[in-house]
């Protein structure tokens, strides 16, 4: 009984570490899933600039911002925030950006339908894992991070 056990644990173990290294594969089309979402809504919204003001001031009621500014800035984010976050610049900052946007969004609704709540949470959930995870090796993050070591190592090679 023992064995079987054994080798149960055995194959789960190394079943686990295959999928572990889809992570990075993973992270990126999570990015990608959410940047789209959002980007596409920033365009929306600028096509329409009228409507997109007539909507901040009649129908979305955003705390403690004046309409015109919760508009420039709803829209702004939801255009250069999404790039960052599919491109891996800035990758957790990007994505703490897009979740204020996602949380305003549902907030600021006053009659939100459920579908719509389900999509924002789904939203929240794939932000907060970018957010505690990162992007992954597959972003400019990644890449420039081990830049900036390998050159700090190479200093420290030097004054030693």
């Amino acid at each position: 009984m023992i064995s079987i056990v054994s080798k149960f644990y055995k194959g789960y173990l190394e079943g686990e570490g295959k999928l572990a290294k889809t992570h990075d594969l993973v992270s990126l089309v999570a990015r990608f899933y959410v940047a789209q979402v959002f980007f596409n809504a920033g365009l929306t919204k600028i096509q329409d600039w009228d409507t997109t003001l007539f909507l901040f001031e009649e129908e979305y009621q955003v705390p403690f911002l004046p309409f015109e500014l919760a508009a420039y800035l709803g829209t702004l984010g939801e255009l250069i925030l999404p790039v960052l976050l599919l491109t891996g610049v800035l990758t957790r900052f990007s994505a703490v950006g897009l979740f204020f946007v996602n949380v305003v969004a549902v907030i600021s609704l006053v009659e939100i339908a459920p579908a719509a709540l389900y999509l924002h949470y789904i939203w929240g959930l794939v932000l907060a894992q970018i957010i505690i995870y990162g992007g992954g090796v597959l972003s400019v993050d990644h890449v420039s991070n081990r830049f900036l070591i390998n050159r700090q190592n190479t200093e420290l090679e030097r004054t030693l």
